[in-house]
């Protein structure tokens, strides 16, 4: 973990509401892991005071991807940030995914902007055969992964209006999938991030289904070190822990690890 003034290479809007930014970061491209998140600190002014948290979602030699969407003051600054800008940037931080089993089926299941992590990962596994799924509003919702990541990826798309692909949450292909599976297949290995009710109707289904499952977690966070104490998670009974810091322990769990009545 490092703080350093990164600065900006390109910063494109990709849709409606959604940005892409490369920050030149040698250091931080080489070490960060697919699940890791940033720090950013978008002005050195009282106005945002505190850093924002995201998601890294891919690297180009010495380049770090940042995909956002504007949300508040912090994100609306960074839209009209211009190459030549620095920002002070703290990270990598926090625990990756685990990377899967070869020899089982790996999915990849985001929704809406929670695709970023899950873009990293797929950017990781190019020497793997893999399913991604992704969830959004709308057609002009959509986050084209091969701009993300320059690498082409076939992606399942759901859109909530039915505008383009499935129509329906993303979490009906997922089930359309698993019921078409052959019992006696290898395992599967899913990765997943999103909004909160896809991310419970997945935790239930890998109840059900007894697949195996890494989630990563969003949440609003101050310091991204377990200091501020304000992204705490209650975690699953019987754990070691009473909670959990998405910070420090995650952002990165085993959907098994979080209790999700009270996510």
């Amino acid at each position: 973990m490092k703080e350093q003034q990164l600065e900006i290479v390109f910063n494109r809007q990709i849709n409606s509401n959604a940005w892409l930014m490369g920050l030149n970061a040698p250091e931080m491209a080489k070490s960060a892991r697919p699940g890791q998140f940033v720090m950013i600190r978008v002005s050195r002014s009282m106005h945002p005071l505190l850093r924002r948290p995201f998601s890294i979602c891919g690297t180009k030699d010495t380049l770090m991807l940042i995909l956002y969407r504007v949300v508040g003051q912090g994100t609306a600054i960074m839209a009209h940030a211009s190459h030549g800008q620095k920002f002070s940037v703290l990270g990598p931080l926090g625990r990756g995914f685990t990377f899967p089993d070869a020899e089982g089926s790996i999915v990849l299941v985001g929704g809406g902007i929670g695709v970023a992590p899950l873009f990293f990962l797929a950017q990781n596994l190019k020497k793997h055969r893999f399913l991604f799924m992704a969830g959004f509003g709308s057609a002009d919702e959509i986050i084209p992964v091969g701009e993300v990541i320059g690498t082409q990826i076939d992606v399942s798309i759901a859109t909530d209006d039915g505008s383009i692909g499935h129509k329906g949450p993303v979490t009906e292909l997922l089930e359309k999938y698993i019921a078409g599976r052959d019992i006696n297949k290898k395992a599967i290995s899913l990765f997943t991030c999103g909004p909160k009710p896809m991310l419970k109707r997945i935790a239930d289904m890998s109840k059900d289904q007894r697949f195996w499952c890494e989630v990563s977690l969003e949440a609003s966070m101050a310091c991204g070190v377990g200091a501020c104490q304000g992204c705490a998670v209650k975690a699953a009974s019987g754990k070691d822990k009473a909670y959990y810091h998405v910070c420090k322990d995650g952002p990165v769990f085993a959907i098994t690890s979080i209790d999700w009545a009270s996510y």
